[in-house]
């Protein structure tokens, strides 16, 4: 993968008690040189509306710091938080890992 790309992998519930960590390591990731923050939801098994707000957070943070965030390998149940509040329209969202990386391929990022 990219050396600009950084992936952040969760997993879990993801809500209140977890979004801390991933604003953590979203400010972590700002000192970094990446271009792409990849978010993968693989091991997601449910996501409340606190973490859906830490993801809104942290596009916008990284968005400011000309970096983009995408998702990938959303369940169900994130796919339909996201439909609801119209944020699936805001998010680039890969069906996978190897999507994102045809994509990022095929841009020539």
């Amino acid at each position: 993968m990219n050396q600009q790309v950084k992936v952040v992998k969760l997993s879990g519930i993801v809500n209140t008690t977890s979004t801390e960590e991933l604003r953590q390591h979203i400010t972590h990731l700002l000192e970094s040189d990446a271009k792409i923050v990849l978010v993968d939801c693989q091991d997601v098994s449910f996501m409340d509306s606190s973490a859906l707000g830490a993801l809104v957070l942290a596009f916008k943070t990284l968005r400011a710091a000309e970096t983009r965030l995408v998702l990938c390998s959303i369940n169900e149940q994130v796919r339909i938080l996201l439909e609801l509040t119209g944020m699936d329209k805001v998010f680039e969202i890969f069906a996978n890992q190897d999507e994102f990386n045809q994509a990022l391929l095929s841009a020539k990022y």
